[in-house]
């Protein structure tokens, strides 16, 4: 995936996002449990564009 339709697509997910922070009401509790998780889809998505979910997938802890 070329890097132009990686940071527009960001740009979109942030705006939406802020728009839906903005402009829908909600309770505080919800919004932060809604922004973590796009927070964190769009983590695991970027790792994935950048192909290193093969290390994260492997990744052992302990013995």
């Amino acid at each position: 995936m070329p890097l132009m339709n990686v940071v527009i697509t960001l740009i979109i997910v942030g705006v939406l996002l802020w728009l839906v922070n903005r402009f829908i009401p909600m309770q505080s509790t919800i919004k932060g449990i809604l922004n973590g998780l796009v927070t964190i889809v769009v983590i695991i998505w970027l790792v994935n564009v950048f192909g290193l979910m093969h290390y994260v997938t492997h990744f052992r802890v302990g013995h």
